[in-house]
């Protein structure tokens, strides 16, 4: 296809606009009508259900603590700690799966014999299956409750610290040199083949290769302080690294490393033999091979992150592993490519060789195919990971991913800027033609001072160089060196070090001015292309756009998705990112909060009060939670939740068993919260299959 048909014309470029609108409009449309649709729920790593129950009182200690997450989860040596009143862990040995390893969904650990009655503290940690970190906390009581002294701020909760931040920048190094090695491949192997031969393109994807290669054996390293929350001191321990890569991202990263070797053997083909090759058949035979060859090794590392993070967990995973790779490959293609074409039309080393307009039409049209697949796998994407209108704002997911949709759509409107000055280069006037004559000019130049005759070479050859540069516009000091040169006494006709030796070097001299004399001018002829020059500039834009968009993409690849967030509060509880403003004091009496609330649907707006009596800490307190629509008058909703979190100790979030007792009433007893401090209550209230919201107030709880 003639991409200059797109804008070559004034009906075409009034045309094109208009479709890039209706292509996002149709997008928008499908992307409410996925999102308007109910879908079953799946919950990622969320706690179901404990064993002793939270809150609950038993009789005898019991023997093992067990805890049933909503899929399985990698545990490590402290992913369950229990607490006694005074603070120590009485758990025996390290938590394992209570089924073995093919039931990671069930977590336990074993206790201590003996145990005394009082309040016990169990605090959890785990990394899901698509290497998200969770964790909380809930209690139990043996005998009676009791106050307790757990100090848990040495737990750490969800990561953090340098090896979280290291990993982080593993990751987008990695992204980033996929996109180089990919996108730079398929620029050099299908738009522009003559440029494999050039070093500055080389380097565009042997430096993707070191960057994935450097990035995977990082991340390897950081993935045990990463899992454990330990210090760096983990990313050197054999038995931690043994144990990491019998995990899936384990195995993922160390298949990641298998492919680079065989991409380094690719690229070795693509810039040498198939680079060299002159015989058309020949080349051909070797280009269906490097096709398929590197197809199987970029399918195959775009696999290693499908198969370890996002795609690899919730719905329809047989559909958004396959989608994951696609939309990677895309995303490659496009941002590498562009970075290929960035070189190639900025380079000054590059004057002498310009890009063909041909080559980069080429890479337009393929760049044209890889947004659409990039966009069309996004909007999938999108709804599988949101689910919801509502997740794009009230989780920092969808809020990240809103701002990875406004960079695309910046990425879509400077795209289009780029493919109308593809269409027009060389239809300036007078730049048609003369480009490839002045780089032939300065490429013939170059080659002949890069092969400097012998220095025994004749006197007339000398004589016809000369006449060469003149008759190519030699100025007068290169005239008057060939005069020099003419006027040298000749050496012996065999050769030697004597005057031949020296017009010799005079030559080569000239020759090397001829080269840059012919370098200058194919670049001023191609600066004289006004459309050239606008592409190069779109170009630039579109590149630097990019490089944000890899590191908000990254960023989302680490977070947990919208889905996901939801179906946790839904299964556990969780505090809301959200902070309300005021603090309920309390003294010796119950505590007293209202808090309104507004889900944004029909009959959406009321308020929510909590009574907690006596309102100390471990203490088995009584709660009472009624809602009231916007009159005033108690009123029932399909769902109430409560939860406790206290910031300071990395504690909770501990829910609150609610019992429906009377129109919009909610009861529990027995509900502990184990420390003195200002915790944070989190109230959600669902008043529709859809609208859903979460207050968060302050309250102090004391001893």
């Amino acid at each position: 296809m003639d991409t200059r048909s797109y804008v070559g014309q004034p009906g075409a470029r009034r045309t094109w606009p208009r479709r890039v609108a209706a292509l996002l409009v149709g997008l928008g449309a499908l992307v409410g009508l996925l999102l308007g649709t109910a879908v079953p729920a799946s919950a990622h790593a969320a706690l179901i259900h404990t064993d002793p129950a939270d809150g609950s009182v038993v009789a005898t200690a019991p023997q093992r603590v067990v805890l049933t997450f909503s899929e399985g989860v990698l545990l490590s040596d402290d992913s369950l700690r229990v607490l006694d009143p005074h603070g120590t862990d009485v758990a025996v040995g390290t938590p394992g799966h209570a089924q073995g390893k093919d039931s990671g969904a069930t977590s336990t650990v074993a206790l201590r014999s003996g145990l005394g009655d009082g309040t016990y503290t169990v605090a959890w940690r785990a990394i899901s299956q698509d290497s998200h970190p969770v964790a909380g906390a809930f209690t139990f009581s043996v005998g009676s409750p009791s106050r307790t002294e757990v100090d848990l701020s040495g737990v750490a909760a969800r990561g953090g610290g340098a090896a979280s931040t290291l990993y982080g920048v593993g990751r987008y190094v990695a992204y980033a040199g996929f996109a180089l090695l990919v996108g730079s491949a398929v620029f050099l192997s299908v738009c522009w083949p003559r440029g494999a031969l050039l070093r500055p393109l080389q380097r565009i994807a042997a430096t993707g290769w070191v960057a994935m290669a450097a990035s995977t054996i990082a991340l390897l390293l950081l993935r045990g302080p990463y899992v454990n929350g330990k210090g760096l001191g983990q990313a050197i321990d054999l038995d931690v690294m043994r144990d990491q890569l019998q995990t899936r991202p384990g195995a993922a990263l160390l298949s990641r490393l298998l492919l680079l070797a065989a991409a380094a053997v690719f690229l070795a083909v693509l810039f040498g033999s198939y680079a060299r090759r002159e015989d058309p058949e020949e080349r051909a035979d070797l280009a269906w091979g490097l096709g398929i060859g590197g197809t199987v090794i970029a399918v195959g590392i775009a696999a290693t992150w499908a198969m370890a993070e996002h795609a690899s967990v919730g719905i329809q995973r047989q559909v958004a592993m396959p989608v994951d790779v696609v939309h990677l490959l895309s995303m490659a293609v496009w941002l590498g490519g562009l970075i290929t074409l960035l070189t190639a039309l900025w380079a000054p080393t590059l004057a002498n060789r310009p890009i063909e307009p041909h080559a980069v039409r080429r890479f337009s049209l393929i760049g044209l195919t890889a947004i659409t697949l990039l966009v069309g796998t996004g909007v999938y994407q999108a709804w599988r990971q949101m689910g919801s209108w509502r997740a794009f704002t009230d989780t920092s997911y969808g809020r990240t991913l809103l701002v990875k949709i406004g960079l695309v759509c910046a990425l879509v409107v400077i795209a289009w800027f780029s493919r109308r000055w593809t269409a027009r280069l060389g239809q300036a006037p007078g730049a048609g033609a003369v480009p490839t004559s002045a780089a032939a000019s300065a490429a013939s130049a170059a080659a002949s001072a890069s092969v400097p005759p012998p220095a025994s070479a004749s006197a007339a050859a000398r004589v016809r160089f000369q006449g060469r540069a003149k008759a190519k516009g030699a100025r007068e000091p290169v005239a008057a060196m060939a005069d020099r040169t003419d006027s040298a006494p000749a050496g012996p006709a065999s050769g030697g070090r004597g005057a031949g030796g020296a017009d010799g070097a005079r030559a080569e001299q000239l020759r090397r001015q001829q080269a840059a004399r012919s370098a200058a001018r194919a670049r001023k002829v191609l600066e004289a292309d006004p459309f050239r020059g606008a592409l190069r500039r779109s170009v630039l834009a579109e590149a630097a756009v990019a490089v944000v968009l890899l590191g908000v993409t990254t960023v989302l690849s680490g977070s947990q998705p919208g889905r996901a967030a939801e179906e946790q509060k839904a299964l556990a509880p969780a505090p809301s990112a959200s902070s309300g403003a005021g603090t309920s004091t309390s003294g010796q009496g119950p505590i007293s909060v209202t808090v309104p609330y507004d889900t944004g649907g029909p009959k959406g707006k009321g308020t929510a009060a909590v009574t907690v009596t006596p309102g100390r800490a471990a203490t088995p307190n009584q709660v009472e939670l009624v809602v009231k629509d916007a009159a005033g008058s108690p009123v029932d909703v399909p769902e109430v939740r409560l939860a406790f979190t206290l910031p300071a100790q990395n504690l909770g979030p501990i829910p609150i068993t609610l019992r429906h007792t009377g129109t919009g009433r909610w009861t529990a007893s027995a509900a502990q919260l184990p420390l003195p401090g200002t915790w944070q209550m989190s109230v959600t209230v669902r008043t529709s299959d859809i609208d859903e919201v979460t207050e968060t107030k302050k309250v102090k709880v004391t001893s």
